[in-house]
Protein backbone atom coordinates (compact mmCIF):
# COMPACT_ATOMS: atom_id res chain seq x y z
CA UNK A 1 0.00 0.00 0.00
CA UNK A 2 1.52 3.50 -0.90
CA UNK A 3 2.27 5.52 1.90
CA UNK A 4 -0.06 8.05 3.31
CA UNK A 5 2.25 10.67 4.35
CA UNK A 6 3.65 13.40 2.65
CA UNK A 7 7.71 12.92 1.19
CA UNK A 8 7.76 16.69 2.10
CA UNK A 9 11.24 17.58 4.19
CA UNK A 10 11.10 16.11 7.68
CA UNK A 11 14.14 14.78 9.76
CA UNK A 12 16.48 12.28 9.76
CA UNK A 13 19.12 10.86 12.51
CA UNK A 14 21.74 8.68 10.32
CA UNK A 15 24.18 6.16 12.35
CA UNK A 16 27.47 5.74 10.74
CA UNK A 17 27.37 8.96 8.14
CA UNK A 18 31.30 9.83 7.44
CA UNK A 19 31.46 7.86 4.35
CA UNK A 20 30.13 5.15 1.45
CA UNK A 21 26.76 4.27 1.57
CA UNK A 22 26.01 6.55 4.38
CA UNK A 23 27.57 10.10 3.68
CA UNK A 24 25.33 9.04 0.40
CA UNK A 25 22.00 8.90 2.38
CA UNK A 26 23.39 12.08 3.96
CA UNK A 27 23.72 14.28 1.03
CA UNK A 28 20.50 12.78 -1.10
CA UNK A 29 18.38 13.85 1.93
CA UNK A 30 20.06 17.15 2.21
CA UNK A 31 19.19 17.40 -1.59
CA UNK A 32 15.56 16.65 -0.30
CA UNK A 33 15.53 19.72 1.98
CA UNK A 34 15.39 17.03 4.78
CA UNK A 35 17.32 18.06 7.95
CA UNK A 36 19.78 15.53 8.94
CA UNK A 37 22.05 14.45 11.77
CA UNK A 38 24.17 12.12 11.38
CA UNK A 39 27.35 10.42 13.39
CA UNK A 40 31.10 9.63 13.02
CA UNK A 41 33.00 7.89 15.15
CA UNK A 42 35.77 10.33 17.37
CA UNK A 43 38.78 10.81 15.15
CA UNK A 44 41.25 13.67 14.17
CA UNK A 45 40.98 12.72 10.52
CA UNK A 46 38.00 15.21 8.53
CA UNK A 47 35.47 13.33 6.62
CA UNK A 48 33.08 14.12 3.66
CA UNK A 49 30.23 14.64 5.77
CA UNK A 50 32.25 17.80 7.66
CA UNK A 51 31.94 18.83 3.82
CA UNK A 52 28.43 18.61 3.79
CA UNK A 53 27.84 20.16 7.67
CA UNK A 54 30.12 23.22 5.89
CA UNK A 55 27.55 23.78 2.71
CA UNK A 56 24.96 23.05 4.80
CA UNK A 57 23.86 25.94 6.44
CA UNK A 58 22.49 24.31 9.62
CA UNK A 59 20.33 21.47 7.98
CA UNK A 60 23.34 19.01 8.34
CA UNK A 61 24.80 18.18 11.78
CA UNK A 62 27.12 15.86 13.39
CA UNK A 63 27.61 13.43 16.56
CA UNK A 64 30.08 11.45 17.60
CA UNK A 65 29.34 7.76 17.80
CA UNK A 66 31.37 4.40 18.02
CA UNK A 67 28.25 1.70 18.16
CA UNK A 68 29.94 -0.51 19.35
CA UNK A 69 30.69 1.63 22.91
CA UNK A 70 27.72 1.55 24.73
CA UNK A 71 29.13 4.59 26.79
CA UNK A 72 28.80 6.07 23.93
CA UNK A 73 25.58 5.25 23.01
CA UNK A 74 24.36 6.40 25.99
CA UNK A 75 25.91 9.70 25.61
CA UNK A 76 24.22 10.37 22.52
CA UNK A 77 21.00 9.46 24.16
CA UNK A 78 20.94 11.98 26.53
CA UNK A 79 22.66 15.18 24.30
CA UNK A 80 19.67 14.54 21.42
CA UNK A 81 17.13 14.77 24.50
CA UNK A 82 14.10 16.42 23.34
CA UNK A 83 14.27 15.79 20.10
CA UNK A 84 12.29 14.28 17.42
CA UNK A 85 13.06 12.54 14.34
CA UNK A 86 10.87 11.17 11.56
CA UNK A 87 13.38 8.36 10.78
CA UNK A 88 16.62 6.99 12.32
CA UNK A 89 18.15 4.68 10.06
CA UNK A 90 21.34 2.12 11.25
CA UNK A 91 23.96 2.20 8.81
CA UNK A 92 27.29 1.13 10.42
CA UNK A 93 28.82 -1.86 9.79
CA UNK A 94 32.00 -4.14 9.25
CA UNK A 95 33.23 -6.66 6.91
CA UNK A 96 36.32 -9.54 7.04
CA UNK A 97 38.11 -11.11 4.36
CA UNK A 98 35.46 -12.92 2.00
CA UNK A 99 37.29 -15.79 1.57
CA UNK A 100 37.40 -16.59 4.99
CA UNK A 101 35.39 -19.40 5.92
CA UNK A 102 34.04 -20.10 9.54
CA UNK A 103 36.55 -23.17 9.19
CA UNK A 104 38.96 -20.30 9.19
CA UNK A 105 38.11 -17.47 11.07
CA UNK A 106 39.64 -16.75 14.64
CA UNK A 107 36.92 -16.51 17.51
CA UNK A 108 37.95 -12.57 17.46
CA UNK A 109 37.47 -11.83 14.12
CA UNK A 110 34.31 -13.37 14.55
CA UNK A 111 33.06 -11.71 17.70
CA UNK A 112 34.10 -8.21 15.62
CA UNK A 113 32.12 -9.17 12.67
CA UNK A 114 28.87 -10.28 14.99
CA UNK A 115 29.15 -7.85 17.69
CA UNK A 116 29.64 -4.46 14.63
CA UNK A 117 26.57 -5.79 12.17
CA UNK A 118 24.11 -8.01 14.62
CA UNK A 119 24.54 -6.60 18.25
CA UNK A 120 25.42 -2.96 18.09
CA UNK A 121 22.78 -2.03 15.45
CA UNK A 122 20.34 -3.67 17.52
CA UNK A 123 21.17 -1.85 20.75
CA UNK A 124 21.20 1.22 18.49
CA UNK A 125 17.43 0.96 17.94
CA UNK A 126 16.96 0.10 21.48
CA UNK A 127 18.53 2.64 22.50
CA UNK A 128 17.69 5.26 20.11
CA UNK A 129 13.73 4.25 19.34
CA UNK A 130 12.31 6.79 21.37
CA UNK A 131 13.37 9.69 19.73
CA UNK A 132 11.76 8.75 16.80
CA UNK A 133 8.06 9.82 16.01
CA UNK A 134 5.31 7.43 16.78
CA UNK A 135 4.00 7.69 12.57
CA UNK A 136 7.90 7.48 11.98
CA UNK A 137 10.09 4.80 9.99
CA UNK A 138 13.24 2.79 12.29
CA UNK A 139 15.41 1.19 8.95
CA UNK A 140 18.68 -0.82 9.07
CA UNK A 141 21.34 -1.13 6.41
CA UNK A 142 21.12 -5.05 5.98
CA UNK A 143 22.63 -6.84 2.84
CA UNK A 144 20.90 -8.91 0.34
CA UNK A 145 23.85 -11.37 1.42
CA UNK A 146 21.75 -12.05 4.94
CA UNK A 147 19.08 -14.00 3.18
CA UNK A 148 19.55 -17.45 3.98
CA UNK A 149 17.04 -18.87 1.28
CA UNK A 150 19.57 -16.84 -1.77
CA UNK A 151 22.45 -18.12 -0.21
CA UNK A 152 23.41 -20.86 -2.79
CA UNK A 153 27.01 -19.85 -3.42
CA UNK A 154 28.44 -19.54 -0.05
CA UNK A 155 31.28 -16.91 0.22
CA UNK A 156 31.93 -14.19 2.36
CA UNK A 157 30.44 -16.58 5.16
CA UNK A 158 30.80 -14.67 8.16
CA UNK A 159 29.47 -11.59 6.97
CA UNK A 160 26.78 -13.23 5.46
CA UNK A 161 25.89 -14.88 9.12
CA UNK A 162 26.37 -11.20 10.90
CA UNK A 163 23.43 -10.01 8.82
CA UNK A 164 21.22 -13.14 8.94
CA UNK A 165 21.49 -12.36 12.57
CA UNK A 166 20.93 -8.86 12.50
CA UNK A 167 17.86 -9.83 10.53
CA UNK A 168 16.31 -12.40 12.65
CA UNK A 169 16.84 -9.75 15.78
CA UNK A 170 14.68 -7.37 13.55
CA UNK A 171 12.14 -9.69 13.54
CA UNK A 172 12.45 -10.57 16.95
CA UNK A 173 12.71 -6.92 17.75
CA UNK A 174 9.24 -6.18 14.99
CA UNK A 175 7.60 -8.77 17.25
CA UNK A 176 8.18 -7.65 20.16
CA UNK A 177 6.62 -3.86 18.82
CA UNK A 178 3.65 -5.50 17.01
CA UNK A 179 1.77 -2.74 18.25
CA UNK A 180 3.83 -0.21 16.83
CA UNK A 181 2.45 1.72 13.81
CA UNK A 182 6.15 3.19 12.72
CA UNK A 183 7.52 1.54 9.83
CA UNK A 184 10.36 -0.64 10.35
CA UNK A 185 12.61 -1.96 7.22
CA UNK A 186 15.71 -3.75 6.85
CA UNK A 187 17.34 -2.55 3.48
CA UNK A 188 19.49 -4.29 0.88
CA UNK A 189 21.78 -1.63 -1.07
CA UNK A 190 23.06 -3.91 -3.56
CA UNK A 191 26.65 -4.64 -3.97
CA UNK A 192 28.05 -1.30 -4.31
CA UNK A 193 31.52 0.08 -5.05
CA UNK A 194 32.66 0.98 -1.73
CA UNK A 195 35.77 0.64 0.68
CA UNK A 196 33.05 -1.97 2.25
CA UNK A 197 31.44 -3.81 -0.88
CA UNK A 198 35.05 -3.76 -2.87
CA UNK A 199 36.22 -2.63 -6.40
CA UNK A 200 33.88 -5.20 -8.03
CA UNK A 201 30.32 -4.07 -6.59
CA UNK A 202 28.04 -3.93 -9.58
CA UNK A 203 26.75 -0.85 -8.70
CA UNK A 204 27.63 2.75 -7.78
CA UNK A 205 26.77 4.73 -5.06
CA UNK A 206 24.76 7.28 -7.59
CA UNK A 207 22.90 3.77 -8.82
CA UNK A 208 21.88 2.29 -5.38
CA UNK A 209 20.96 5.52 -2.61
CA UNK A 210 18.83 8.13 -4.38
CA UNK A 211 16.90 4.66 -5.31
CA UNK A 212 17.16 3.71 -1.71
CA UNK A 213 16.26 6.75 -0.20
CA UNK A 214 12.95 7.39 -2.06
CA UNK A 215 12.34 3.60 -0.92
CA UNK A 216 12.44 4.69 2.55
CA UNK A 217 10.15 7.99 1.84
CA UNK A 218 7.86 5.67 -0.24
CA UNK A 219 7.51 3.33 2.87
CA UNK A 220 6.58 5.43 5.68
CA UNK A 221 2.81 4.96 7.02
CA UNK A 222 3.30 1.64 6.27
CA UNK A 223 3.21 -0.63 9.45
CA UNK A 224 5.41 -3.27 10.35
CA UNK A 225 8.76 -4.78 8.87
CA UNK A 226 9.56 -5.39 6.09
CA UNK A 227 12.75 -6.87 4.06
CA UNK A 228 13.82 -4.94 0.85
CA UNK A 229 16.49 -3.59 -1.82
CA UNK A 230 17.11 -0.35 -3.06
CA UNK A 231 14.51 -1.12 -5.55
CA UNK A 232 12.09 -1.22 -3.19
CA UNK A 233 11.47 -5.69 -3.96
CA UNK A 234 11.12 -7.58 -1.34
CA UNK A 235 14.28 -9.76 -0.36
CA UNK A 236 13.45 -13.59 1.00
CA UNK A 237 14.09 -14.27 4.34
Amino acid sequence: MPSSISNSAGSILIIGASRGLGHAMAEEFFKKGWSVVGTVRASASRTKLHDLVEASAGRVTIETLDINEPEQLASLRARLDGRAFDILFVNAGTTNVPTETIADVTTQEFVRVMVTNALSPMRTVEGLQDLVSPTGLIGVMSSGQGSVSNNTTGMREVYRGSKAALNTLMRSYAARHADDARALLLMAPGWVKTDLGGPDGRLTIEESIPSLVNVLLDQRGTRGLQYLDYLGRTVPW
